[in-house]
């Protein structure tokens, strides 16, 4: 999957007031719930297996960019949620540098090689410096989406 079927403009923050990684991860999670992508009583099982996955290594790989996800049974489809922090979230990322994108995202369990290959078309298209600075320069969430439809057509 990429992020063009994963995303909507609901689904896009574009000023994430998260400090760090843990509130990006329940900033992007209550964003899910208030679009109906998760239910409201699921939220914290799925904020806690995000969480666990995050404690055994950060998903902050370089460049700004942060991808929380996670596996879970409490959905059946692939969904996320996209935030850009504009002043930069510490996210004890790889580079040790602040993160200003992070991509949370949900995958159903079981479905190893659609996880695998939606993490790599995420970082893919996020490790692009070009694609990165058009999201960061974005005026709002439509824009962004815009920026990430335009990428999905490359």
């Amino acid at each position: 999957m990429d992020l063009v079927d994963i995303l909507t403009k609901d689904n896009i923050l574009p000023d994430m007031a998260a400090a760090n990684r843990w509130e990006a991860i329940d900033e992007l999670t209550n964003n899910l719930v208030a679009t109906g992508k998760i239910q409201a009583q699921h939220r914290e099982a799925i904020v806690a297996v995000v969480r666990k996955r995050e404690q055994s290594m950060s998903t902050g790989i370089g460049f700004g960019i942060g991808i929380p996800h996670a596996s879970t049974d409490l959905i059946t489809e692939v969904v996320g949620a996209l935030g850009r922090s504009k002043k930069g979230c510490n996210f004890d990322a790889l580079d040790n540098q602040p993160v200003n994108l992070v991509m949370l995202f949900l995958v159903p369990q079981g479905q190893f090689q659609k996880h695998l290959h939606t993490l790599a078309n995420i970082a893919k298209l996020l490790h692009k410096a070009e694609f990165r600075r058009a999201l960061e320069q974005s005026a709002d969430a439509e824009a962004m989406l815009r920026v990430i439809k335009d990428a999905g057509k490359k």
